[in-house]
Parts: structure tokens; sequence; C-alpha cells
């Protein structure tokens, strides 16, 4: 990146989370709904929130993808809470829709936020352990790391964004990637969420640990190929 666009693109992330924190402080309306946001979400209440985006009416999709993006930017809170109400309320389709999109705007804005302001800056909004642990992700998956990490619903996909943003991936390779990789959850995800049913939440643990232990037993093997290459390499050296 040019330091002229580099300039640019850090004058247009600021203009966006300046206008996002002067209408928190001035606007109390405002801040409340989005203080009622944070608490329902951090307490995964699915029910509390298709009641508080229903109260939205016909503005209720532009506010659940808002929240999307505020889950990116106060990550640890949960995207599948909002994922399970969206579908909840506008159906399947639609809620993976507004779920996928708002997930979208929230992923590229915590990578444009890190290519702005680079290491100190995600760091203060992730934390230092959280980033090495994403680094290690990283240089266990490679270039598949996006995908594989959208796929799990415990992997905290927004501190992956804002690593991204801090390596040389270029943006559209990690939209897609982002895109792609998200897809199959956000589907998966709305369609349990409009059978919310106690056989849908079993089948909802059970597919999540699938993926976990798929993607564990990818990492395994994985390290079991790197230990031999590198006792082949010792052993060819000598």
């Amino acid at each position: 990146m040019s330091l002229t666009k580099k300039k640019l693109n850090t004058l247009v992330i600021t203009l966006i989370l300046l206008v996002l924190v002067l209408l928190y402080f001035a606007i109390p309306s405002f801040a409340l709904q989005v203080n009622t946001a944070v608490r329902i979400l951090s307490q995964a209440d699915i029910k509390g929130l298709r009641t508080y985006l229903a109260g939205f009416g016909i503005l209720a999709p532009i506010v659940s993808m808002a929240l999307m993006v505020l889950q990116a930017l106060a990550s640890p809170l949960p995207a599948f809470v909002i994922t399970f109400a969206n579908s909840w309320i506008f159906g399947w389709f639609w809620g993976a829709v507004y779920s996928w999109t708002g997930a979208m705007i929230g992923a590229s804005l915590c990578y444009w936020i890190a290519k702005a302001y680079g290491h100190p800056v995600v760091e203060k909004f992730v934390g230092n352990k959280s980033l090495e642990m994403t680094d290690q992700f990283f240089e266990t998956y490679g270039e598949y790391s996006i995908i594989v990490a959208r796929l799990i619903p415990v992997v905290p996909f927004d501190i992956i964004s804002y690593a991204a943003g801090l390596t040389r991936i270029g943006f559209w390779s990690f939209f897609w990637a982002t895109g792609v990789g998200q897809l199959p959850a956000t589907l998966l995800y709305s369609w349990l969420g409009e059978n919310m049913t106690p056989s849908a939440k079993y089948a909802f643990w059970a597919v999540s640990g699938f993926l976990i232990l798929f993607v564990l037993s990818l990492a395994i093997k994985k390290g079991l190929k790197t230990k031999l290459d590198r006792k082949k390499d010792t052993y060819e050296g000598r």
C-alpha cells in the first residue's frame, strides 16, 4: 500500500470511528440503544435480541447489520446470537442475507482499522495474547486461515480480521476468503435458528463439535508433517 493510499485509508477510518463516537456521546437515545444491545449480546440472549430487533419495525434489518458491525468492533461479543435472532425474525434465507452482509461489513472494517493504525492499536482492541494466538493460527493454516476461522463458531473471527489487516494479505483476497468461509456457517446457523427446537440446539453443538475436531485433526496432521520434514532435513543434512 502506497503512503498516499495509506494516509487516505487512515483518514476515512478515523472519520468513520469519530462519527460513531460522536453519535454515542452526543445522542443519549443512541447510547442507550447501543448499551442495551451490548448487554443482550454479552448475555447471549437470543430471545431478548429477537424482541430488541423486532422493536425497530422496518428498520430491523439495518439495525441487525449494524449490530454485526458492533460485535466485530467490540470483540468478543458473539455473532451467532445475531444470526440466530435474524433467522427467527426474518426466516432462514433473509436472516442469512442480513447476517452475512453485516458480518462482511464488520470484517472489512476490522481489516482496514488494522491497516490504518497497525499493531499497537489492534493490540488495544483485542489484547496481546489474542494476537499471539492468531499469529499461531495463521502459521498453522496459512492462506486457509480466514476460511477455517469462519467455519468454527468458537474461533474469534473478528480477531482474525484484525490480524489479517496486519499481514500482507490483500483486501480482496481477504474479502473473498471471508465471504466464502462464512457462507456455510451462516446458512447452517440460520437454518438452525429458524428451527429453534431442542433437537436443533443439539444439532448446533454437534456440528460445532465436528468442525472443531476436524480442524484439530488438520492441525495435528500439519504438525506431524512439519516434524517429519524437520527430521528428514536433519537426516539429509548429516
